[in-house]
């Protein structure tokens, strides 16, 4: 027989397991937003545009979180933009893709 204790753990697991899926489609959604932005500065559109944010996208998976999409966007856009305009952009389109991933639920 569950305890209230048992329930509100069991609670507390599902709610946390709910955030951690909804944080993980924000990611995703915002990397390849950012992705789209950096093709823009970068005079892509298109095809090209989709393709690029597609290496933004994987460029986290490939070598590890937020600090090598960094990297990966500074490099790719040394002289058009800095280091600080990139996390700036990256902050602002999180926030963004937190409110989508949280209306369509």
């Amino acid at each position: 027989m569950p305890t209230s204790f048992d329930e509100r753990e069991k609670g507390f697991e599902k709610q946390f397991a709910h955030d951690e899926e909804l944080r993980f489609k924000a990611v995703a959604r915002r990397n390849k937003m950012l992705g789209l932005w950096a093709a823009g500065v970068l005079g892509k559109s298109g095809a090209d545009a989709e393709a690029y944010a597609k290496d933004v996208l994987l460029a986290e998976f490939d070598t590890g979180g937020d600090e090598a999409i960094v990297r990966k966007l500074a490099n790719d856009l040394a002289g058009k933009t800095t280091e600080e305009q990139i996390r700036t952009q990256m902050s602002s389109l999180l926030a963004q893709a937190l409110a989508q991933v949280k209306q369509t639920g």
